[in-house]
């Protein structure tokens, strides 16, 4: 069993000096997912709670961010099994592509058109 003393040496010593090891995420977007669940976390324990309007005002100015780092994002928060922060952003890219045209949404996720006219065509008709 491990004394006390060493289990402090490896937390504040071995991890504050080799840092603890995530192998998928970034410094950077380890910051953005920790700003998330802080603020969570504090919604969720202060007795002045904020209102769910608050705490979705801030969801949304919190993935106003481009795209690569909203997909890094969500590649850490699958990584680090972090469900809610999924779903905020699932829902950030589902309001993002609403009401755009395919092609707009191909641009957006730089999806290669796969089908020549005639074949779209015929997907088209048969999925009015």
């Amino acid at each position: 069993m491990l004394e006390s003393h060493t289990i402090k040496h490896v937390i504040e010593d071995d991890c504050a000096k080799n840092g603890i090891p995530l192998p998928n995420v970034t410094n950077r977007i380890l910051a953005k997912v920790l700003e998330y669940c802080k603020k969570h976390a504090e919604a969720m324990s202060s007795e002045g709670k904020p209102s769910e309007t608050d705490l979705k005002a801030w969801g949304d100015e919190f993935v106003k961010i481009d795209q690569a780092t909203h997909f890094e994002l969500i590649l850490a928060a699958k990584y680090l099994n972090i469900k809610s922060v999924l779903e905020i952003f699932f829902q950030a890219i589902a309001e993002s592509i609403k009401e755009k045209k395919l092609e707009e949404v191909r641009q957006i996720f730089n999806v290669e058109n796969e089908f020549i006219p005639e074949e779209e065509e015929k997907v088209r008709n048969e999925n009015k």
